[in-house]
């Protein structure tokens, strides 16, 4: 099968594949599904199901005024079928957080942030993370929906906000690929959160986290950290890579532990981050200035890489322009599971992509809708 990139936009989901006959280059496809619409968040399933049905596409669209939407296509975007979107339940009118105060959070969906599938000894299921912070799980791939109601009722969910919106956000949902019931999820801001029973029971978890914008002594706090992006090494499952609102940090030990990189030039100010699938030492960001000034460093857009485990970083920028105020979002950088190339597009719509780690990237476009999401197929 033709490997194909597709880009959530706020007008639409667009596609590239490589050129017949130069696979170094790669074209916008003419087809784009849902045109004008925004879409926040695109998955490419490509496990058998029970029933034998072909690959699924999924897309959600976030239609504001009418609501989310979820479509799933069996023929690559060619056509698409309407699915049922996640429902809250009503919210009590006695919801509360611990100290007794009103829970101030939503309990109506705003956003479908991130889908993902689960292991491939769960055909069918998906997991899919919203705004305002409550996770869904189907067993159906997407027929239904059901929420995750341990983790919604945690006692520290009502503490929770907001970080990419004005509510909080479950953005990374990891599944072991040796145990598919062991899962760590990142709700920004709400901290990392890790079930080793299939979401029946969940803990708060990431000692090493520090969140510079709260006062000192409430830094370590792990329940107001805000992780912008988790991913997990398919190769080495306990490590994975962070790239969080205060920097940049890794964990060896499944997301208990985490260790601050505190030398990733010239910024470790960032929302993206990819790991290589065999290689954990090695990992990429997109770095920007900071929180306040969410442009590249000197006008100049870069990736950085990491290939011993965060004790060294190199910038990447052959093929990316200067000047630039391009901005890179938590879902628009993705990999291959060969881990050569790489796609990244931006809030300012361009897109580029590179085939041999980082080293060159090829522009495919510099016109795009501002960009959500990223996915390599």
């Amino acid at each position: 099968m033709q490997p194909t990139l597709w880009i959530a936009t706020r007008k639409g989901l667009f596609s590239a594949r490589p050129v017949a006959g130069g696979s170094s280059t790669w074209k916008l496809d003419d087809h784009i599904s849902f045109l004008g619409e925004p879409v926040s968040a695109v998955l490419v399933d490509k496990r058998p199901l029970a029933r034998g049905e072909p690959a699924a596409l999924y897309a959600a669209l976030r239609l504001g005024h009418f609501g989310c939407k979820l479509h799933v296509s069996r023929d690559d975007g060619a056509s698409w079928t309407e699915l049922p979107a996640p429902v809250y339940p009503p919210k009590p009118a006695d919801a509360r957080q611990p100290n007794g105060e009103p829970d101030p959070n939503s309990w109506t969906l705003d956003t479908i942030w991130t889908l993902e599938t689960g292991g491939p000894d769960q055909p069918g299921r998906l997991w899919a993370g919203t705004v305002p912070g409550g996770l869904f799980k189907s067993d159906d791939a997407g027929l239904s929906w059901q929420l995750v109601e341990s983790l919604w009722n945690t006692p520290e969910r009502p503490q929770w906000f907001g970080g990419g919106y004005d509510q909080p956000g479950v953005h990374s949902v990891c599944v072991d690929p040796r145990d598919s019931r062991a899962l760590l999820i990142a709700v920004s801001c709400g901290g990392v959160w890790r079930s080793d029973d299939d979401g029946a029971s969940w803990r708060l978890t990431g000692e090493g986290q520090r969140a510079d914008f709260l006062p000192p002594d409430q830094a370590g706090n792990l329940v107001n950290q805000d992780p912008h992006r988790v991913v997990r090494c398919p190769d080495r499952p306990d490590r994975l890579w962070m790239q969080h609102h205060c920097g940049i940090f890794r964990s060896d030990d499944g997301g208990d532990h985490w260790v601050p990189i505190d030398n990733a030039a010239p910024s470790g100010f960032g929302f993206a981050v990819a790991v290589h699938p065999q290689h954990p030492d090695t990992a990429w960001f997109v770095p920007a200035i900071k929180d306040q000034i969410r442009v590249p460093v000197d006008a100049r857009l870069v990736v950085t890489r990491t290939r011993s485990a965060g004790a060294e970083f190199e910038p990447l920028a052959t093929g990316l322009p200067t000047p630039s105020w391009d901005l890179i979002y938590r879902h628009a950088l993705d990999i291959s599971l060969d881990g050569s190339t790489l796609a990244m597009a931006s809030t300012t719509g361009s897109a580029w992509i590179t085939q041999d780690g980082g080293e060159h990237w090829h522009t495919l476009s510099a016109h795009l809708p501002p960009v959500a999401a990223v996915r390599l197929a």
